[in-house]
């Protein structure tokens, strides 16, 4: 379990991540209303990248127990498999992401 907890702590840092690149770095701040912006700016990034985190945690705990845990597990290389089907599920879930908020409008 403990296991689980520390891909699904990877996985929320790799959420909050791709949020960053999407929304770019924080706005100077240079007067109050420019230091709430940079509060909200956060809040969102948090948020957002939070979901898509949790997401995340969700679709790769369940291909790694329902499909990993049976075909990868003697392999040598289980961590670095485990780590690039994180990454490819982190593609296919920003890619849904583009699609819901930029093509289809629906986010």
């Amino acid at each position: 379990m403990l296991e689980y907890l520390l891909w699904a702590v990877a996985a929320l840092l790799l959420g909050v991540g791709y949020m960053h690149l999407i929304l770019g770095s924080a706005p100077e701040q240079t007067s109050s209303l420019s230091f709430l912006i940079a509060k909200i700016y956060f809040l969102a990034l948090l948020y957002v990248g939070g979901i898509v985190g949790a997401i995340l945690a969700v679709f790769f705990i369940l291909f790694d127990v329902f499909y990993l845990k049976r075909k990868w597990q003697s392999s040598t290389h289980f961590f670095t498999i485990r780590a690039a089907s994180m990454l490819f599920i982190l593609m296919v879930v920003a890619t849904l992401h583009y699609l819901l908020e930029k093509t289809f409008d629906v986010i």
